[in-house]
């Protein structure tokens, strides 16, 4: 029910595809006539809620050159068009009313002997329009002398879905343009409460991204398949969160759903300040075996601690009855045993003075004043001691006849509370205060008071000369090290297996300089047991084996993500070696933006690296953030870098690829690997004798002379930094790795991303410098970096409008800003393109931007980037001079 228009145009044709099913498609091959114009139009399409519309084509081309005796013009394109209309124009159709999206090229097309053997090259293109406003639109394809069978045309729009994140409910939004994400606030589900107002944002692609905030279940409810439901009968919570109902504790019940607590059973208490978590008590029994000694000024009680305490430890006796925290509630329970007191002298006073003289690891000799006030003779010393940790629940009693006593049998590194009471013929006196002390510990000495100072001098002594040699070894090793390097990124100390480990300084060792590979994994990292971890899905394939995210659970431990790198079967021992290098070489880093190592899994099988979970991914697929957030992601990865230099390691395959991206958009550098395919394409790697090197990202004299330092890692940021700002667009684009080497020797520089500010392009160029002296530390470039992030209005002036002063590039031969037609030629000329556009003249930018990508064939123009990103730089040349000076 299509539109063609002429009707010899286009044709609705039956046919069959590759696999021989029956398909209906619409062709036209009209290239024996001159003067093409052939319009296919479909039935009016309802936008719905969609903001900008999506269309996939599916078609077939024929070659030009194999059609023979071509009377009219061959093309090998054709021209996507639309039109928006708030109703169905019915059959009404006018040519000016449709906008053009694209013009429409085959990466394949099939020849006459492709037709005969029924092979048929299909191709595939999609392209965007948008933002739509009417109510619906038409899609319009025009033929302009091509050989084309169009067999499939999907039409569509993205939306992130109905989703619960958080126990937030986020209904399904629609992104509104292609420039920034959408903020959706979720609402909480039933029986729940917002903690921080939750948030995420709804991304061009469709998808969510950034969950901020969340909500709580309910007293009475836990987290159960994303919704907040009702504790079960025999359990209970009694706070907000997302913690798991807790069943009853001993002696009490729920018989309910959605209990906030638990009541006790019959007799069984809880006292006022007891939690719900809380096992019901009750009050204790009755003291036992009362013991009463009466003479003329005092009685002694004695008695043994209640059978059934309740199952508390907080009781108390008033003479005398067994108290707990939960007597007061029960008062018909309470135990008393009555005892008749008559008295009619006074007792000595307490002692109130006591003097540790000498101490042990299991034993202490103590000495005492005798009381004020001994109203009488002192018969004998009542001495009670126990451990602090006991709470008097365990004690011992000695008696001395003097003022002195040697306490034996006490336990090494102890603390001990200590009480004397005086005894006359009266009765016992008050017991003192409680006195502390501690025994000493197992490898403490026992100094007396007689020869302390003695050993003391003789312990400062010896503790000085081993200083004193220590700070020796120190300077001496550091004046050999310091005359043997030629390079300060050069600095190294290696003794074999035997590394120095100065205090205060954290210097990387290489694991490949131990002979037995886990030896070096087992120094670094931690041993995990296998039944831990629970891989989930896999989400990616490595060099050694598959990617995996998963769980964490250690003993105590809460549960963590983690992602799993697994060594696959079959491996041989250099594999295995490489592999495990990796974790050697991670666990020794501690960073807030260096990849955290978990622990590794080397004593059963399969062999695995375990490592946090980074939500987000790599780096140069999550590039959806603008401005201020950008910078301080690239401030993060600075950060990381130079902790790494500081421990005197280069990472030598710094790339976006490799940094990794958490939930809370904080980036780690990660890949630590030594031996790892840098990248799928063969064409990404050039190998030279020494290994693979990422050309787009290493530097001149890395590639030449495989000199890595922090410096190569410094230009390497710096290619970081142009994919960062130029939202993971591939470095020198479609450049052969000889191209970028030749290009980048001769001077040549990645140009400034379109609205890349002026201050980070030139923080690139510093990076890019060929003198790698006089590129920046990553200190340098994290100190940078924090100044743009506290005056962000640094960033508003682009390096595309900035004054070429503020320009200022040491090293590459930059075109300047062009004003006019024959600017851009000249500056065109100074490319590595010149040889295509010797000879060429075009007399206005209106002219060249009509360039097509046949139009560049025909000159010779072999420049390396794509034709696409050409054509499409030469149409906006013309809209460009309008506003002022043309970048190249």
């Amino acid at each position: 029910g299509w539109i063609s228009y002429p009707s010899h145009g286009w044709e609705e044709i039956s046919g069959v595809d590759e696999h021989y099913t029956p398909i209906r498609t619409f062709q036209v091959c009209n290239v024996m006539e001159y003067s093409q114009n052939n319009w296919l139009r479909t039935n009016w399409i309802p936008r719905r809620s969609a903001q900008k519309i999506y269309i996939e084509l599916k078609f077939t081309l024929r070659d030009c050159n194999s059609i023979p005796l071509v009377l009219g013009t061959c093309k090998e394109t054709f021209n996507l068009l639309y039109q928006e209309t708030d109703d169905d124009q019915g059959s009404h159709f006018r040519e000016h009313q449709f906008s053009k999206i694209d013009t429409i090229a085959a990466d394949e097309s099939f020849t006459q002997m492709d037709l005969g053997d029924r092979i048929l090259k299909l191709n595939t293109e999609v392209r965007e329009v948008g933002p739509m406003t009417k109510k619906g639109f038409y899609l319009a394809f025009q033929d302009v002398g091509a050989c084309v069978a169009l067999v499939s045309v999907r039409v569509y729009f993205k939306k992130c879905p109905n989703t619960v994140r958080n126990l937030a409910l986020f209904p399904d939004t629609v992104p509104m343009d292609s420039q920034s994400l959408v903020e959706v606030k979720g609402s909480c589900v039933n029986h729940s409460k917002e903690e921080e107002p939750p948030r995420m944002y709804c991304s061009t692609e469709g998808e969510w991204l950034v969950p901020i905030g969340k909500c709580l279940c309910n007293p009475g409810f836990e987290e159960r398949s994303s919704t907040c439901q009702t504790c079960r009968a025999g359990f209970y919570k009694s706070g907000l969160g997302n913690v798991e109902c807790s069943k009853c504790p001993p002696h009490s019940f729920s018989h309910y759903e959605g209990s906030l607590h638990c009541g006790c059973e019959k007799n069984y208490f809880r006292a006022e300040g007891d939690p719900a978590s809380m096992a019901c008590t009750r009050p204790p029994s009755a003291p036992r075996n009362v013991i009463s000694s009466i003479n003329e000024t005092s009685v002694i009680l004695e008695w043994s601690w209640p059978e059934d305490g309740g199952g508390r430890r907080d009781i108390t006796f008033t003479v005398i009855e067994a108290k707990n925290g939960v007597s007061s509630m029960a008062p018909r329970m309470r135990q008393y045993a009555a005892v008749t007191i008559t008295t009619n002298q006074a007792a000595p006073s307490s002692v109130t003075l006591i003097k540790k003289e000498k101490t042990s690891r299991n034993s202490v000799s103590l000495s005492w004043q005798e009381p004020e006030r001994p109203n009488g003779i002192i018969l004998d010393y009542e001495i009670k001691y126990y451990e602090k940790e006991e709470q008097e629940t365990s004690y011992t009693i000695l008696r001395a006849r003097g003022c002195n006593v040697t306490l034996n049998g006490l336990k090494p590194n102890t603390a001990y509370l200590l009480q004397i009471r005086a005894r006359t013929a009266a009765g016992y006196g008050a017991s003192s205060p409680s006195f502390q002390f501690e025994t000493s510990p197992d490898s403490a000495f026992s100094i007396s008071s007689e020869n302390s100072q003695v050993v003391l001098i003789a312990i400062s002594s010896a503790v000085a000369i081993i200083l004193l040699t220590v700070l020796l070894y120190v300077l001496i090793g550091r004046f050999c090290c310091r005359s043997k390097s030629k390079h300060p990124d050069e600095k190294r100390l290696h003794f074999g297996n035997g590394h120095l480990h100065l205090p205060g300084i954290r210097t990387y060792v290489d694991p490949h300089t131990y002979e037995d590979p886990s030896q070096a994994v087992h120094e670094f990292a931690k041993e995990l047991d296998a039944s831990c971890i629970a891989i989930d899905k896999v989400v990616g394939a490595g060099e050694f084996g598959e990617v995996c995210s998963g769980r964490l659970r250690l003993p105590s431990k809460k549960e963590i993500c983690v992602a799993i790198k697994t060594l696959k079967g079959g491996y041989t021992d250099k594999q295995r070696r490489d592999f495990l290098a990796e974790a050697s070489i991670m666990g020794q880093f501690d960073h807030p933006n260096i990849i955290r190592l978990e622990g590794v899994v080397t004593r059963s099988k399969p062999v695995m690296i375990v490592t946090e979970y980074m939500e987000n991914g790599s780096l140069d697929s999550f590039l959806r953030f603008t401005g201020i957030q950008l910078v301080g992601m690239l401030r993060g990865i600075a950060s990381g870098m130079k902790y790494l230099s500081d421990m005197g390691y280069v990472h030598r395959d710094l790339a976006a690829r490799n940094i990794l991206v958490n939930s809370n958009l904080v980036c780690k550098v990660s890949d630590f690997g030594l031996s790892r395919v840098l990248e799928d394409d063969p064409e990404a790697a050039y190998t030279t004798r020494g290994g693979k090197i990422p050309i787009r990202w290493t530097a001149p004299e890395a590639i030449a002379y495989r000199k890595f330092t922090s410096a190569s890692d410094a230009w390497s940021y710096g290619i970081v930094l142009w994919e960062v700002m130029s939202y993971g667009e591939r470095p020198y684009w479609e450049m052969s790795n000889q191209d970028v080497i030749k290009a980048v020797d001769e001077g040549y520089r990645l140009p400034p991303p379109m609205d890349c500010p002026a201050t980070l392009y030139q923080l690139m160029l510093d990076c890019w410098q060929k003198e790698r002296n006089n590129r920046p530390r990553f200190e340098q470039i994290v100190s940078i970096l924090d100044k743009l992030i506290r005056n962000p209005g640094t960033l508003k002036i682009t390096a595309n409008t900035a004054p070429a002063n503020l320009l200022l590039d040491r090293s590459t031969s930059e075109v300047p800003p062009m004003g006019t037609m024959s600017d851009w030629m000249d500056g065109m000329r100074t490319l590595p393109c010149k040889e295509a556009f010797s000879g060429v003249s075009y007399s206005s930018c209106d002219t060249l931007a009509k360039t097509s990508t046949e139009d560049l064939k025909k000159v010779g123009l072999t420049i390396a980037a794509p034709q696409k990103k050409i054509v499409s730089s030469l149409k906006a040349l013309d809209s460009h001079t309008k506003d002022g000076p043309v970048p190249v």
